[in-house]
């Protein structure tokens, strides 16, 4: 089954493409990024970043990617549960890397973590580099995730592992329908400040 993400774009109207549209978009909200995350996800979010880095244990990741970073709280989250030698963000947008790269300073870890700009599309890494590739609610952004997914498998070692951490449509009801309104009416609001 193809999978093509393209049409789902930030700004419907724009002319640019979905990566420049995620890009600008997230540029535009990286200031208050975090607090939307744990907002809109009451909080959960914290919680099932935490459960997806668990099921890493077993492997014992050394080096690890991080692809669309973010303000890297998953990486930092990985850090503190897993304590690899070495993680390595990417985003496509500068301003998300940003926020990151003050966190990795607050907290001394620019020799454990770093940050750089990339398209999860074509990773500039070797094949077979990593222990871990994790994504945290970013593969709904890649403008072909097939290609995204394909580049993930390309730089993960044989015997590595990833983790994809992904908001999903609820079927049931009532958590359908209230995330439904939360997101047809509450998030909207929110996005505007």
């Amino acid at each position: 089954m193809t999978h093509d993400s393209s049409t789902l774009k930030p700004y419907k109207d724009a002319n640019d493409g979905k990566k420049k549209q995620v890009a600008d978009m997230f540029d535009n909200i990286s200031h208050s990024y975090d607090f939307l995350n744990h907002f809109m996800s009451l909080g959960i979010d914290i919680i099932w970043r935490k459960k997806a880095i668990n099921s890493l244990k077993s492997i014992k990741p050394q080096l690890m990617l991080d692809v669309a970073t973010g303000t890297g709280d998953f990486a930092l989250e990985s850090i503190k549960i897993l304590n690899p030698k070495k993680i390595i963000g990417v985003d496509i947008s500068q301003g998300m890397l940003e926020v990151a790269k003050k966190k990795i300073a607050s907290k001394g870890l620019a020799n454990q973590f770093e940050v750089q700009l990339g398209d999860s599309e074509r990773l500039q890494f070797e094949d077979n580099t990593f222990d871990a590739v994790t994504v945290a609610f970013g593969v709904r952004n890649f403008e072909n995730l097939e290609k995204g997914l394909s580049d993930i498998y390309r730089v993960l070692k044989p015997g590595g592992k990833a983790v994809i951490l992904e908001f999903s449509n609820p079927k049931k009801f009532p958590i359908k329908q209230l995330y439904n309104f939360y997101f047809k009416f509450i998030t909207p609001t929110i996005g505007k400040f």
